[in-house]
């Protein structure tokens, strides 16, 4: 029986459904982890580790993880930020910032740190005593130079895994490396310029995502976005990504000339997502309009959940650091609202497809009712 889902994409990954698994990431440790990845791979579609400021040996466990639960077809997401360190530790880096941005130094006196300060009053987050906790510890581990991101990249040729995502930077100074081992590569765009700068370097596929999804995004819709990049770079095949969930939105996205869909925020609320469960429970009591776009976590745009950390700093005025100081700075909030368990402070990224989610599934059904939702309206769109 023929697959009326099946693109060009399906036939470059050797996948059943044009579905990918967005390759979450980041400080506190991967969203998409091997579990995750496995379920949505093993059900016809493309899982992504997330794979974003781990270590080369973390990247490794996870890859031989995610290779003992499934044969079938995956990918790696790390980023390749433009501007970050050469070389240090998250240690070093931290002892490199100018005095007003060192939280325990006595002569800081300057605005970010009295706002950080007071901020941590303000919402009853006390400073944690001792070696710290779970995100400090994270944050120790953390990569954030130039030198660690190559590393992971060797690793994940030496590996061999089938496709390379970049989930944020121009992959094209590696391209041709992954090539010479068999990799597909990915870029991901949020612009039609950056799209045509990607598809110089000689990536495969071009993910192009709107403002609507979780985490780093574009300031432009998706539904404007995708056929313009299209446009812009065929015929390298795009993915279309931002606010799409369900199986409507897979057919609207082929629609508009992608060739398949890149998923976050509806795999948050899975059971195989490494997600603090009361994110997920916040997840199914929000509306679309639960979410906003700030640099507050990382110094550059992305989605999160509303909560009073990123409410508060934007009402301040103050500016953002850059990657990856930003991240830094805030580590003894975020530590400390971490262990005390503040759903309303411990930054969520989700897109505004949150109001959509009513229900925890297994990742297994959230890739069936999609491929079902798809069918039922390719039905109903056809002549009778």
């Amino acid at each position: 029986m023929s697959n009326p889902l099946r693109t060009k994409l399906c036939d470059m990954l050797d996948i059943e459904y044009p579905i990918m698994l967005a390759g979450m990431g980041g400080m506190g440790g991967p969203v998409a982890g091997p579990e995750l990845v496995a379920a949505v791979s093993n059900a016809g579609g493309l899982g992504v580790l997330g794979c974003a400021f781990l270590s080369a040996q973390k990247v490794k466990d996870m890859i031989r993880k995610t290779k003992s639960l499934t044969s079938k077809p995956f990918a790696v997401d790390t980023v390749l930020p433009s501007e970050v360190p050469q070389l240090g530790s998250t240690a070093e880096i931290k002892a490199e910032l100018p005095t007003a941005f060192k939280a325990d130094s006595p002569s800081a006196s300057t605005e970010h740190t009295d706002f950080i300060e007071k901020l941590s009053q303000e919402l009853g987050i006390p400073k944690l005593t001792g070696p710290g906790g779970y995100i400090s510890k994270m944050a120790e581990e953390t990569i954030w130079t130039d030198d660690q991101f190559k590393e992971q990249l060797e690793v994940i040729l030496e590996e061999r895994v089938p496709v390379y995502a970049a989930g944020l930077g121009n992959p094209g100074p590696y391209v041709d490396e992954f090539h010479v081992r068999g990799i597909k590569v990915i870029g991901m765009v949020g612009n039609v310029r950056t799209a045509q700068r990607v598809a110089r370097s000689g990536v495969d596929i071009i993910v192009a995502q709107g403002t609507e999804a979780g985490g780093h995004n574009s300031r432009v819709a998706t539904m404007p976005l995708i056929p313009q990049v299209v446009d812009a770079v065929s015929p390298i095949p795009v993915v279309a990504a931002g606010g799409i969930g369900d199986g409507r939105g897979l057919v609207a996205a082929l629609a508009l000339g992608a060739v398949g869909v890149w998923c976050g925020t509806v795999f948050l609320a899975t059971h195989e997502a490494i997600y603090e469960d009361y994110h997920k429970q916040r997840i199914l009591e929000s509306t679309e309009d639960d979410t906003v776009v700030s640099k507050v976590i990382t110094g550059k745009s992305a989605r999160y959940l509303k909560n009073r950390l990123i409410d508060a700093w934007d009402k301040s005025g103050l500016p953002t650091l850059p990657m990856p100081l930003q991240p830094i700075a805030l580590i003894p909030i975020i530590d400390s609202a971490y262990e005390m368990r503040l759903a309303d402070v411990v930054p969520a990224p989700a897109g505004q497809l949150v109001g959509m989610i009513k229900e925890l599934k297994p990742a297994k059904q959230v890739v069936e009712e999609m491929v079902a939702g798809a069918l039922q309206t390719l039905e109903r769109l056809s002549p009778k």
